[in-house]
């Protein structure tokens, strides 16, 4: 079976989901899209209206900017994969729950494994915070790290939310920084997993019990 059919095999469970109450509110399912066998994958909070009503992820205006940004590093958006930690719109865009989390955990485990990415970029605290729960995004972010996580090694590079830096221009000029550093961290980062250079810092593992706090 190819990555495709099994990421739409996990797309046909999230429209089926009722394991938290978000399905009884949201418009549409919002699995993620994009690159198979891409090597970088987008992660943010979860969907906003836009997304909601079409289901597609980053569709809105933060989808647009995010679109800018990879183009200013010379990346299509159809050559990533693009998904949030939650498949369904919270009300209102209220920050993710616990148990809403708790509950799309799998369904985004899934489409890592599938995908194999070599390299995870998080956009917000949120998303961050599944890879490397001790982290803060004012500090961590634009910073790339070795993580493992389930068991396997990846490149983690946690950027702001593209719908923050729409709502303040300082942040969005961070944001446009760190995506600018996003291929020599990969590159650097890449060296150390295959050997070619030594580790600066240690691999970072979150730990199961870790709990999900506002930063």
């Amino acid at each position: 079976m190819s990555k495709k059919e099994q990421l739409d095999q996990v797309a046909q469970r999230v429209a089926s989901c009722q394991k938290c109450s978000l399905y009884k509110t949201a418009t549409n399912p919002v699995p993620g899209n994009g690159d198979p066998d891409g090597e970088l994958l987008f992660i943010g909070e979860g969907p906003g209206f836009w997304e909601d009503q079409k289901g597609i992820p980053f569709c809105g205006a933060a989808g647009k900017l995010l679109d800018e940004l990879l183009t200013s590093i010379n990346l299509d958006r159809e050559k990533v994969f693009v998904a949030n930690i939650l498949k369904h719109r919270p009300p209102e865009n209220r920050e993710p729950m616990p148990d809403e989390i708790e509950a799309c955990k799998e369904y985004l485990d899934d489409q890592i494994k599938i995908i194999a990415p070599k390299a995870i970029v998080t956009l917000g605290r949120f998303s961050m915070m599944k890879f490397f729960p001790y982290g803060k995004i004012s500090i961590d972010h634009g910073k790339g790290r070795l993580i493992e996580y389930n068991g396997v090694r990846y490149i983690l590079l946690p950027m702001y939310h593209p719908a923050a830096a729409l709502r303040g221009a300082t942040v969005e000029s961070q944001l446009r920084e760190d995506f600018k550093k996003i291929p020599e961290e990969i590159e650097r980062l890449d060296k150390i997993l295959n050997g070619v250079a030594e580790v600066s810092e240690p691999v970072v593992e979150p730990k199961k019990e870790e709990q999900l706090e506002l930063i």
